[in-house]
């Protein structure tokens, strides 16, 4: 089995992608990933080689994807939008042999200290020219080569998440994990099939992105409409000049449409299915989709660890603040403080049991043995309760977590940046609630002895080594932060 035989067996004159305006049939699709898989064993790239893709939502992401898994190579994806240090540590951390640089990438590739990178190789320029770099064109024109088997266990992507352990780190997602949560799905009643044409706006860099939107999609044979960047009134012509059916989103977005007031009430006509996830969902704005545009949108819950998906509400009665039931396939305890399973009505922890659970996080043992249990539960830090119908409701999660539209951030990374200024003596940081992206990070700075800090030079600082959603939003300056009697910082009694 491969993850990247997804494309086979669809009819080649059938729309796989639209990008940048061109459209790419199955037939093309499978035509260019074959000659990039045999370009990229001409580069000496095979199995359980790590390629990173620094690559937004276009068609050079999705090749480049399907050709690192087809010749048994790990697919690593970043933030093209990361600045520098951030993608020399991910880089280092995963040791990639080579990167695919795409477009809007180049700048910040071009600021990337290359000599720390002892493992790379190879760096592959989607378009353009760029000296010491390969481009991807002629690896595509390269005589194409089968797709190489592997076992279900064999590692498919490398991503990196706050999850359930905090400080980021790469996530260990095998071939069988992502299959098997996509066949989870395919078969419910809502489900995309393939005559949907899916608007592809949530970042591939992003498990959400990348296995439900992209992996799913593909699967089933829908058409996959690629967008880079989002804004509501461009995305709303998009979704009807391109006869949009489904389209998944995070809460931000669901948001901005909510409130977007030239929207047209038919704008989502042939909509017949819009979801999200990654964070919580306000469920005023749910009311107001539905009340302005007739939308019911499916909310569900997942996590990287899980490939993503745990619960959806697609196909069922949706209840507001409910993320619907567990998949097929997959089981689900809520477990008290004592390791119990919780009492009926009672609340407790989310573990989950199956087939799309990850291996664990890359050379951290110890933080694996944490979340995965002896007998392979994940532990995942979110608190719900269930109904006597089996829907689920999220009342709390992982300790700390900070969610920006919904990207994970863990507080202690914007703490160690911010630390690293020489004005600084301690610093917290936290999460606030925001009405576009539904948390913000917020910190609390206790400058340094005469140190004369200022606000934006502070943000500007994070700018420089963290993606921008980590970077705080506000700064507020103390004369002491909260802690307790050993010293731990108490980030809840900040506000």
């Amino acid at each position: 089995m491969n993850l990247a035989s997804i494309i086979e067996g669809h009819p080649a004159d059938k729309v796989a992608l639209i990008s940048r305006g061109r459209e790419t049939t199955y037939g093309s699709l499978r035509a260019q990933v074959a000659g990039l898989r045999g370009g990229l064993a001409s580069l000496g790239i095979s199995s359980g080689d790590r390629v990173a893709l620094l690559v937004a939502n276009n068609r050079f992401f999705v090749v480049g994807y399907l050709a690192i898994l087809g010749v048994g190579a790990v697919a690593v994806p970043l933030n093209p939008t990361s600045p520098a240090p951030e993608i020399e540590r991910e880089l280092e951390a995963v040791a990639a042999k080579a990167v695919i640089v795409g477009p809007t990438a180049v700048a910040a590739w071009q600021s990337v200290e290359r000599r720390a990178l002892t493992s790379l190789e190879h760096v592959i320029i989607a378009e353009g020219e760029l000296d010491g770099t390969v481009p991807l064109d002629s690896l595509v024109g390269a005589e194409p080569t089968p797709i190489v088997e592997v076992d279900d266990d064999a590692l498919a992507v490398l991503i990196f998440t706050s999850g359930t352990a905090g400080a980021p780190r790469a996530a260990m997602l095998s071939h069988g994990n992502l299959t098997s949560n996509i066949a989870q799905v395919i078969d419910a009643d809502a489900a995309i099939n393939g005559s949907d044409v899916v608007y592809g706006v949530l970042p591939m860099f992003h498990i959400f992105g990348l296995n439900v939107v992209l992996g799913i999609s593909l699967t089933v044979g829908a058409t996959v409409v690629l967008v880079q960047r989002f804004d509501p009134s461009t995305a709303l012509e998009t979704i009807t000049e391109r006869g949009v059916t489904v389209v998944p989103g995070a809460p931000a977005m669901w948001v901005a449409f909510s409130t977007f007031d030239d929207a047209p009430a038919d704008a989502f006509a042939n909509v017949r299915l819009a979801l999200t996830g990654a964070a919580k969902m306000p469920e005023e704005a749910i009311r107001r989709l539905r009340n302005r545009f007739g939308i019911e949108l499916a909310e569900g819950y997942g996590l990287t660890e899980a490939s993503p998906i745990v619960t959806s509400s697609g196909g069922m009665e949706i209840r507001i603040g409910s993320v619907g039931r567990v998949v097929d396939g997959l089981e689900m305890r809520l477990v008290d403080e004592a390791g119990d399973d919780a009492l009926d009505g009672d609340a407790g922890e989310i573990w989950l049991r199956g087939p799309n659970v990850f291996k664990g996080y890359l050379d951290d043992p110890e933080t694996t043995a944490r979340v995965l249990t002896p007998d392979g539960w994940l532990r995942t830090g979110d608190i719900a309760v269930t109904d006597d119908d089996g829907y689920i409701y999220l009342i709390d999660r992982a300790k700390d977590l900070i969610i920006v539209s919904g990207f994970n951030v863990y507080p202690k990374e914007v703490e160690d940046v911010l630390a690293e200024h020489p004005g600084v003596a301690e610093v917290g940081v936290l999460g606030v609630p925001h009405p576009q992206t539904g948390e913000a990070v917020k910190a609390f700075v206790v400058p340094k002895p005469g140190a004369q800090l200022d606000e934006d030079a502070l943000i500007e600082h994070c700018m420089h080594e963290l993606a921008r959603y980590k970077c705080p939003t506000k700064v507020i300056f103390v004369d002491e932060l909260p802690r307790n009697l050993s010293g731990k910082l108490l980030r809840r009694s900040l506000l």
